[in-house]
């Protein structure tokens, strides 16, 4: 049986490659799906759901994205009944409180502001998986 996956949804090269060091460092045995833009993000869901008979075990999403950005893809995620559970997480630049507000309203389990700094970025990233795929139970 394959291992689920973490989905992230990142178009930045830099940001996506932060999130593999920390869940190298957090020796993380799920392979981690990339998704450039919000629509893609959605295919790959659906076609995780599809071939391995399960949604990935979290979604870590940034909200600025090209084209259908995370905002977009966090409201279908949170409207299709196979996704109401999956844990999903913001991750996004923006410190805005509507983006905040918004991101909550519509379903996000936790909103992170990422920081600049590379080594907070990633002790942040850290502590998300160590919470998420550590201390949380998640539906089968």
């Amino acid at each position: 049986m394959r291992k689920r996956s973490i989905l992230v949804l990142e178009d930045s090269d830099e940001d996506f490659a932060t999130v593999q060091d920390a869940a190298r460092l957090a020796g993380l045995p799920h392979p981690i799906v990339r998704a450039i833009a919000g629509g893609e993000c959605l295919r790959l869901l659906r076609s995780e759901l599809q071939t391995r008979a399960s949604a990935p075990l979290l979604v870590l999403l940034d909200l600025n994205t090209p084209g259908d950005d995370g905002r977009e893809a966090l409201r279908a995620i949170r409207q299709d009944a196979a996704f109401k559970a999956l844990p999903l997480v913001v991750l996004s630049a923006s410190a805005n409180p509507r983006d905040l507000q918004f991101c909550y309203a519509a379903g996000a389990n936790a909103y992170h502001v990422k920081p600049v700094e590379h080594a907070l970025h990633l002790q942040l990233l850290r502590q998300i998986f160590a919470y998420w795929l550590g201390c949380v139970t998640l539906p089968a």
